[in-house]
């Protein structure tokens, strides 16, 4: 039966404990983050519909101050203290802003500066979590596992939403965000033991980038050599091109999410009950197909159709809404965009890192992750308001979406085959 299940999930025996373990990491850092996640997207209509460019702008703003105080912090510490060092700093942020929410009603500045924090500390928690996975795993282990590995995520994000309603009321705003914080101290943990596991399991010299491939020194560079190298490499400037239509794609959906929610449910309880079952619906889906599909996927046609699938799907859910702006098929695109992302492109963008070197899997990858994909939440934001203003009809930014999507796609293509191109050549510190 061991052999029968390890064949059809494509686990060896001594990977086991690793994707266990990987699955843990991802869980608890899901868990914790989706426990606050429903209470962020209340607080951002709360203040307006019409204002939400303005908290993403904020969100822009703020990760580009936090672009360098992570770059010194990877220049400096060893790659495998970078984790435990950042989620111990999150965690307390997580305790001040419990602080603040202790009353029974929160300061608006509290409100709109946890909504931007969350938005920050999101993508700059996941991206670091993904950056171990790219660090620890060789291509080859990386298609097997990372899709599976990702399920952790998805059943996080099925926990905390549930847990969050469950808790909420005996415990607060405050405890919710404490019980976060030591989620998120376990995580950490986790991926302290993934470190050590590889230390026991090293790699294949083949895929050693460098003699540092048990990330005891520090990276070097000075705290931008990350963002000046991302748009250097042509490899990673294709991501950077991917991310930023991805980020295009899903700010249009958001929008437009946030305004048919408005105006369908008036009440917050009731805005903050939608959120959460299309929460649940999304990673229940992501579980069904990380643990069943993906993996399969990518062994069989490469990364490729993890890049290329959802934007193709999202391009005609797009027509659709411009054909039919109803909240209901909203929903559909909505959750087929998100659970799409999840089990699929998630997996896909995150093995296209295991092709570059040890410094772009922390530094290039962070600026990619954050900076530039804040940068088009932010930019694609006012676009859509733009739009809205203009044409005064929500189907000219659907077909528009439409539009970035068929280049999303066309772009993942692309990204797909220089994937393969680069596993035939030897990694190199230049490349």
């Amino acid at each position: 039966m061991q052999t029968k299940l390890s064949q059809f999930f494509n686990v060896d025996a001594q990977e086991l404990p690793a994707v266990l373990v990987g699955i843990l990491m991802f869980f608890l850092l899901f868990t914790g983050y989706f426990l606050l996640r429903p209470v962020r997207e209340t607080m951002g209509i709360a203040g307006g519909v019409d204002n939400l460019q303005w908290l993403f702008t904020g969100t822009f703003l703020a990760t580009l101050a936090a672009l360098p105080c992570f770059g010194w912090l990877a220049s400096r510490v060893p790659r495998r203290q970078i984790l435990p060092w950042l989620y111990g700093f999150f965690a307390l942020n997580l305790v001040a802003f419990a602080v603040l929410f202790q009353g029974q009603e929160s300061p608006v500045w509290a409100a709109r500066s946890f909504y931007i924090w969350l938005s920050v500390f999101n993508l700059m928690a996941i991206s670091l979590a993904w950056s171990i996975l790219a660090d620890i795993f060789n291509p080859d282990e990386a298609k097997r596992l990372f899709a599976m590995i990702a399920g952790g995520a998805s059943l996080g994000g099925l926990t905390g939403p549930v847990l969050g309603i469950l808790l909420v009321t005996p415990l607060g705003h405050s405890g919710l965000v404490l019980i976060s914080a030591g989620l998120l101290l376990a995580s950490a943990a986790s991926a302290i033991w993934l470190r050590r596991w590889r230390d026991r399991h090293p790699l294949a010299e083949i895929y050693q980038i460098n003699a540092d491939q048990q990330g005891k020194n520090p990276l070097g560079g000075n705290p931008f050599s990350g963002a000046g190298h991302a748009f250097k490499s042509p490899f990673l400037l294709g991501i950077i091109v991917f991310v930023l239509l991805l980020a295009s794609v899903s700010t249009f959906l958001y929008f437009e999410q946030a305004r048919l929610v408005a105006e369908r449910f008036p009440d917050p309880v009731q805005q903050t009950q939608v959120f959460g079952v299309i929460d649940t619906v999304v990673q229940t889906l992501a579980i069904i197909t990380q643990l069943l599909i993906t993996g399969h996927l990518a062994r069989r046609f490469g990364v490729t159709v993890l890049l290329v699938a959802v934007p193709i799907i999202v391009a005609f859910g797009f027509l659709w809404l411009a054909f039919a702006p109803v909240f209901a098929i909203l929903a559909v695109v909505m959750v087929a965009r998100r659970f799409g992302e999840y089990a699929l492109v998630r997996p896909g963008r995150e093995m296209l890192y295991t092709a570059v070197p040890d410094a772009d899997k922390y530094k290039a990858k962070n600026f990619i992750d954050t900076v530039v994909y804040r940068g088009g939440d932010a930019i694609s934001g006012w676009v859509k308001r733009g739009i809205d203003l203009l044409a005064e009809n929500p189907s000219v930014a659907m077909l528009l979406g439409s539009v970035l999507a068929a280049v999303w796609a066309f772009t993942g293509w692309l990204l797909g085959r220089a994937y393969r191109v680069r596993l035939l050549q030897k990694p190199s510190e230049e490349s």
